[in-house]
């Protein structure tokens, strides 16, 4: 590294999450061995399809659900995300307005608050214990540029109907003080959660309900009415495609999702007093509104989680399963951290780790079954999936069981949208993208407005 990072004396980097420190990575369970009928098949045990899965035995216990692993649950972005379960949108409210409604948008917008505190509710109910506390979402604005996109969000946020209850300014340092801080957004509608914990739980949860789960059992084609494996054929009236920044990895699927790689580190645990100087007492959530924008939590045993964009993307649409980060994101990592709070520098890494998110072409997010065919899917959640994942389950319940409800008629059912460019066009333009992003927010730091470059970034990628 350019910088000497402070690593711990036992730092891990990759080996899928800091999340899994506690308990260890777990021990896959039992493969598919041979071929297997049931009511649904689903591809997938991270929270889109455990929680698929979970819903419909809920709604009919007598159903034969299958779901199908690659490696064991929770071992894809499920058991690595940055612990948002946010009300933020799965994609544009603008879009979802523009192609349906402003009221199907804001009755998008409204499920997701809600489910927050469905996941909640579902913890405390079943007893998975998730290190959930339900203590919002500072976001805050570091430079003019930012102050202004800051306040034209609100703005925007009052158009469409939010209040004061769900979004408005705040003095930045009257929550977690950060450095060079010179606004602030404030929402009640975030929770922070330990991602492992989440899925590992929901996970145990659905097999006490009777729901086969076979990990080690890698799915590399989608058929009608079939999973085919190389241990075994899944046969179902539903197969549920739930791979999210794995989809690629799918025969026939490579451009349908972007994976797009967000990377983590965590420091040791932090003595009070920096706790006490920062000004962060609680659970909040932390973020920012640069372009190439951070995601921070404050986790259960005193440390800071930061996560950001490393590497965003390989080519071909190739997928790093392992985690391992790449010095230089650790760096840039650190140093982001550092420069918000310099009181932290004095602290070590203990582990740091790279994970992938599906990115459909519109940067919207879908669910779909299709009757004549029993295929379906849901995902492309672009990092908003810890809360998407529960609305994506219960709205696939309804789908599959052919039950209407205000769930499916959300105007993100049905979305299609075209696939990505073909190489070298997809890695040129995700990595224009970013490095223009870069550019921009080091731009706007004499800037009292958005950079034009941010602008041309979202144009080459409709971000």
């Amino acid at each position: 590294m350019s910088v000497r990072v402070p690593l711990a004396e036992d730092f891990v980097n990759g080996e899928v999450s800091f999340w899994y420190r506690p308990t260890g990575v777990p021990d896959p369970g039992p493969r598919l061995d041979g071929d297997v009928r049931a009511d649904v098949v689903i591809v997938g045990a991270g929270l889109t399809g455990l929680w698929t899965a979970y819903y419909l035995k809920k709604a009919r216990p007598s159903l034969d659900v299958v779901v199908l692993e690659q490696e064991f649950a929770g071992f894809g972005a499920s058991g690595r995300n940055g612990g948002w379960l946010t009300g933020a949108l799965a994609g544009s409210h603008e879009r979802y307005a523009r192609t349906h409604s402003e009221q199907a948008a804001r009755a998008l917008q409204r499920q997701m608050f809600a489910t927050i505190d469905e996941v909640i509710a579902v913890c405390a109910e079943e007893g998975i214990d998730a290190d959930i506390v339900k203590g919002g979402e500072l976001t805050v604005a570091r430079t003019t540029a930012q102050a202004a996109r800051m306040r034209e969000l609100v703005a925007y946020s009052r158009s469409i109907g939010l209040g004061e209850e769900d979004l408005r300014e705040a003095d930045p340092r009257a929550h977690v003080r950060v450095a060079g801080a010179v606004g602030a957004l404030w929402t009640p509608h975030c929770a922070r959660i330990q991602p492992a914990k989440l899925v590992r739980g929901l996970a145990s949860v659905v097999r006490e309900l009777g729901v086969r789960v076979y990990e080690r059992t890698p799915v590399t084609e989608i058929v009608p009415h079939r999973a085919i494996t190389p241990y075994g054929t899944a046969e179902a009236a539903h197969v549920i495609r739930a791979t999210e920044g794995f989809t690629s990895q799918l025969k026939g699927q490579r451009r349908q999702w972007l994976p797009m790689n967000s990377s983590m580190i965590v420091t040791e645990p932090l003595p009070e007093s920096f706790w006490e100087q920062a000004g962060w007492d609680g659970a909040e959530l932390l973020g920012d509104l640069a372009h190439y924008y951070i995601y921070a939590q404050r986790t259960a045993d005193g440390r800071i989680a930061f996560g950001g964009r490393g590497r965003p993307y390989l080519y071909g649409s190739r997928v790093d399963a392992r985690g391992n980060t790449h010095d230089w994101t650790v760096e840039a990592l650190w140093q982001l951290l550092t420069d918000f709070f310099p009181a932290a520098a004095s602290s070590r890494i203990a582990h740091a780790w790279s994970g992938v998110l599906g990115v459909p072409r519109d940067w919207c997010s879908t669910v779909h079954v299709d009757p004549a065919s029993g295929l379906g899917w849901a995902g492309g959640y672009t990092g908003h999936g810890v809360t998407t994942t529960n609305l994506a389950g219960r709205t696939l319940r309804d789908l599959i069981l052919a039950t209407p409800s205000e769930l499916t008629a959300l105007p993100w059912v049905g979305r299609k949208v075209r696939s990505w460019e073909p190489e070298p066009l997809r890695w040129m333009g995700v990595h224009s993208m970013y490095r223009l992003y870069r550019m921009a927010d080091q731009r706007e730091r004499s800037m009292t407005h958005t950079s034009a470059l941010a602008r041309l970034a979202d144009l080459i990628t409709g971000h």
